[in-house]
């Protein structure tokens, strides 16, 4: 199913690259004062709020629960973060009243929460239809979409040779595909190769097949060290917001089609904790989401998977170098 995507994937390459987000596990209570001369103090007065902010318990996750978590205290309120495990669970903290808020993912909702067997192609019409039907069923506002989805797609590495290194889109690589087969290899995980969201609905929408014996199945873990290497795959499965894409230098072919499912995630809240702070909250929202675009989120990413830095210190940094804090 869809909706498990990102814990399955975020959970592979934790355990693969024996890696663990550190400190995130518990809360971060405690007043923030709204102290600094950065923009959220400035412009944000939530002092005497308190809330409580949730979190998934995978990288990218980890990295939004401390930016929101980071920039409510700058404004002032007191927060409590906690790390769950698992969409379902944090989706029942969050309608239960158990946290305030939490970022997901509006392809995770319509397909799952909202009970949709399909998603909807237009990436804004299906964040609005998330939006409306949420708000309207579960009393959970979607407040502004970050300028990412953190989806599936196909990469090939930077420095590919010849056509190969001219294919920047899939109707591109359907063409290569057809007309270079020997070099047209491809890596992915068993879920991505067998799904109709994944290979199979890829290769569909594009008018093409991949020569049965050029198909290797890998765990996700290794895919992106395969595709970098050109060995055993000259073309991989990844997902957009990966911190590896930059640190090893691949190049993700864009869905000119759109075949793949829209994941643009949104600061969710529960209508209750909203309505006292609306237009704060939605000021804050709409300035952090501004800045999340897919290259900074990649960087984000490779910081702590990469890096070894944790996801709060990655989160901090960032709000500080962008002068909310």
């Amino acid at each position: 199913m869809i909706p498990v995507l990102k814990e399955a994937r975020w959970l592979a390459v934790l355990v693969a690259a024996t890696l663990t987000v550190g400190g995130c596990g518990g809360s971060s209570g405690g007043g923030g004062g709204g102290s600094g001369g950065g923009s959220i103090a400035k412009n944000y007065h939530l002092s005497g709020a308190h809330f409580n902010v949730g979190a998934k318990e995978f990288t990218e996750q980890q990295v939004l629960g401390y930016i929101t978590t980071n920039a409510l205290k700058a404004a002032g309120a007191s927060v409590n973060y906690q790390s769950l495990t698992g969409s379902n669970t944090v989706r029942a903290a969050l309608t239960s009243g158990r946290i305030d808020m939490y970022w997901e993912y509006d392809g995770t909702a319509w397909l799952s929460y909202l009970n949709n067997t399909m998603p909807i192609k237009d990436p804004k019409e299906q964040f609005q239809s998330v939006s409306r039907t949420d708000l309207s069923q579960n009393h959970i506002k979607w407040l502004s979409p970050a300028n990412f989805s953190d989806t599936y797609a196909v990469a090939v590495r930077q420095n590919a040779p010849g056509a190969m290194g001219q294919v920047k889109n899939l109707s591109q690589l359907a063409s290569f595909v057809k007309a270079h087969p020997a070099d047209s290899t491809f890596c992915g995980a068993s879920e991505f190769l067998n799904r109709s969201d994944g290979l199979p609905g890829l290769e569909k929408t594009y008018g093409f097949t991949f020569p049965a014996g050029n198909i290797k199945t890998v765990d996700l873990a290794i895919d992106y060290i395969s595709v970098a290497k050109g060995n055993p795959c000259n073309f991989a499965e990844v997902f957009t917001t990966d911190g590896r894409i930059q640190t090893l230098h691949l190049k993700v072919l864009d869905d000119d089609k759109a075949t793949f499912a829209s994941y643009v995630p949104a600061l969710n809240v529960r209508e209750q904790a909203y309505t006292p702070s609306s237009k704060q909250l939605n000021g804050i929202s709409a300035d952090l989401a501004n800045k999340l675009t897919t290259d900074t989120m990649q960087q984000l990413n490779k910081q702590v998977d990469v890096d070894g830095m944790t996801a709060e210190d990655v989160a901090k940094s960032w709000l500080s170098k962008n002068g909310f804090v």
